[in-house]
């Protein structure tokens, strides 16, 4: 499996090369999208990426935990959680990519 991570950088790059805007304009629209997406998703609403996937907030409720190293009972509060969901396309091309 390979250890490349794609980053703001290269998607900003990857943006000028086939688009033809200037670096700086790449750079701000690779920020202005995430930074779309990132305020639907404080917002509570769900992000659908068509072909891609969904991402959604969900609320989880308070339980109780335990430390697997003392056994002892941790109470674990009520917060938000970020999750996502692949399409099925995306699903088929990652599996794809799995064979050799």
């Amino acid at each position: 499996m390979s250890e490349k991570t794609l980053t703001r950088m290269d998607l900003s790059e990857a943006v000028f090369r086939e688009v033809g805007l200037s670096r700086n304009e790449s750079a701000q629209l690779v920020e202005s999208v995430l930074g779309h997406i990132s305020d639907a998703l404080v917002a509570g609403e769900t992000v659908k990426i068509s072909s891609f996937g969904t991402f959604s907030v969900r609320d989880k409720a308070a339980r109780v935990g335990r430390n697997p190293k003392t056994g002892q009972e941790v109470p674990i509060s009520p917060r938000r959680v970020l999750t996502f969901r692949p399409s099925h396309i995306m699903k088929e091309r990652v599996a794809a990519g799995n064979k050799d």
